[in-house]
């Protein structure tokens, strides 16, 4: 007998992050990669078989360690967007050249753009589906084989594509899952929810608990929590060090970002109880796990997406990326800032006269719709991508002295 949900309980408690140094902190460069580009997401492996990763954004990749920009292909603007909103790299089709999977919210389409074998010509977009309105997308293994599928935020449904290799072995076929439209909302996640070694996904009204088979069996639906309008991912984690898993999340479109604690009530039934992380950012859009003081625990990175919208709360804010830890004696997050930016002072009242490149100073850095990180100059530490419409950033992790 399935057990009875219960609906969270979101109390919150508004608190200042503390922002601090320590020993051992990274030390960070910032690269320009193209100070003048406004694509939103980026995506970093090896486009010419040289050996080194490359960065590919929008209509262009740039050739690493030099960062020389060449042309891949036109991709529609609409406003201060472009139909452009993932990079994930995935030889689709076989042929032993990268090519990559993207989405777009005015597309409202997922698809791959294909790596010709001439890099001399366009790369060639071919649709997958057309699901509605995608806001980025993730790669996370929901199918639990150990290939990562592809998780778009389709504001308007709940969706999933597992990436199943095709008879023979050669290339690559997306096979969907489409969970319907009563969980969605703006931002999607994933993460283990209960402890049972299989990764849910998670929308800001629940969460669908992965069966024993994910690719084949129901999910069952927990409306255990309404978020609001989150960023992507909606992240999970025993944050406190309890057993049971916590949810770690943004507000896309205002201010705050947010923990969840999972407890047990006096029924042994879920609840959970919001508590604040930082309630100073706003757009709070790309969020991730990683590994960047090279301690061997995870660290939450995040930061502003510059102008998600060009009019909303904390719209003109400087820009901020940065990675908080969370210490469980002292049960309190600490920021430590990677980019802080100024703030834009002169933005014209109307939004359509808004546009990043020229409100904010010049090098303003921002998370955009996808962030990543990555060992690009093999150092032997992780280093950030940031994409965002004031700009094409690379953040050096100077941990480890070459």
């Amino acid at each position: 007998m399935r057990p009875r949900l219960l609906m969270a309980c979101l109390a919150t408690v508004f608190l200042l992050p503390n922002t601090t140094a320590r020993a051992g902190d990274p030390k960070w460069k910032q690269h320009t990669i193209n100070g003048k580009s406004e694509f939103e997401a980026a995506g970093v492996f090896d486009v010419d078989g040289d050996g080194h990763l490359d960065i590919v954004s929008g209509e262009t990749w740039y050739r690493g360690p030099s960062w020389e920009s060449h042309h891949i292909r036109e991709v529609k603007r609409q406003g201060t967007y472009f139909n452009d909103f993932a990079v994930f790299p995935l030889d689709v089709n076989g042929d032993g050249h990268e090519d990559f999977l993207t989405c777009s919210y005015f597309g409202q389409d997922v698809g791959w753009v294909e790596h010709p074998v001439k890099l001399d010509v366009s790369w060639t977009y071919h649709q997958i589906d057309r699901p509605g309105p995608s806001e980025a997308a993730w790669a996370v293994d929901l199918s639990g084989d150990g290939v990562p599928d592809l998780l778009p935020n389709t504001v308007n449904t709940v969706v999933w594509y597992e990436i199943v290799r095709k008879a023979g072995g050669k290339g690559y076929e997306l096979k969907k899952h489409d969970f319907g439209k009563a969980a969605a909302g703006h931002g999607v996640g994933s993460g283990d929810v209960n402890g049972d070694g299989r990764i849910d996904l998670l929308t800001p009204k629940g969460w669908f608990e992965a069966p024993a088979e994910p690719s084949s069996e129901t999910w069952a639906w927990h409306p255990e929590w309404n978020l609001g309008a989150t960023g992507i991912q909606i992240l999970t984690k025993d944050v406190n060090g309890d057993g049971l898993v916590d949810l770690v999340y943004g507000m896309g479109h205002d201010y705050g970002l947010f923990w969840v604690e999972q407890a047990k009530g006096t029924d042994g039934q879920r609840t959970w109880h919001r508590h604040p992380i930082d309630k100073t950012i706003a757009s709070v859009h790309a969020l991730m796990w990683a590994d960047l003081d090279g301690d061997g625990k995870d660290e939450l990175i995040t930061g502003k997406r510059v102008y998600a919208h060009e009019i909303e709360p904390g719209a003109t804010d400087g820009s901020v990326i940065a990675r908080y830890l969370f210490d469980r004696a002292r049960k309190e997050w600490t920021r430590h800032v990677i980019f802080q930016g100024e703030p834009a002072k002169n933005a014209p009242a109307e939004r359509e006269k808004r546009l990043a490149l020229r409100d904010f100073p010049t090098g303003t850095a921002g998370t955009g719709l996808q962030l990543t990180a990555i060992d690009i100059d093999k150092d032997g530490d992780l280093d950030l991508v940031c994409p965002g419409k004031s700009g094409l950033y690379l953040f050096e992790n100077l941990r480890i002295a070459r």
